[in-house]
């Protein structure tokens, strides 16, 4: 398969999980829409983790699809509807083949070197703008 039509695939798979996530968030939050928490970001978040580890536990030992529906699914679909999912799979299979140290390394590394890049992201931009 060409790179170009592998972009293809992601992409169309990034075009439905994207429409999903936005369609699913803005459902969860309009069910309680005082909640100061995010609860459309959770609610995808948590339904991503959920239905990769599910794809993934149902491929492990059986290989019903092509690398064309994967690359569709788990980079495309999933990957659109949310990135979490792939760090929760990520992680869980650091954990699984025992590599406890680079899990706990990809876990809070991401989490926390993320959230410092959010700030300095901000902090940078406030700066520029204050000028």
């Amino acid at each position: 398969m060409k790179i170009v039509q592998q972009i293809l695939i992601v992409g169309c798979g990034g075009f439905l999980g994207s429409i999903a996530r936005y369609v699913l968030a803005l459902f969860s939050t309009s069910l309680f829409k005082s909640a100061p928490y995010p609860l459309g970001t959770t609610v995808v978040n948590m339904i991503g983790c959920l239905i990769i580890g599910l794809l993934a536990g149902f491929t492990e030992h059986n290989h019903p699809f092509s690398p064309s529906v994967r690359l569709f699914l788990f980079i495309g679909l999933l990957g659109g509807f949310t990135t979490f999912s792939s760090f929760g799979l990520e992680t869980f299979t650091l954990l699984k083949n025992k590599h406890l140290w680079l899990a706990s390394i990809n876990a809070f590394g991401q989490l926390f070197v993320g959230l410092l890049a959010v700030a300095l992201g901000y902090w940078l931009m406030q700066l520029t703008q204050s000028r």
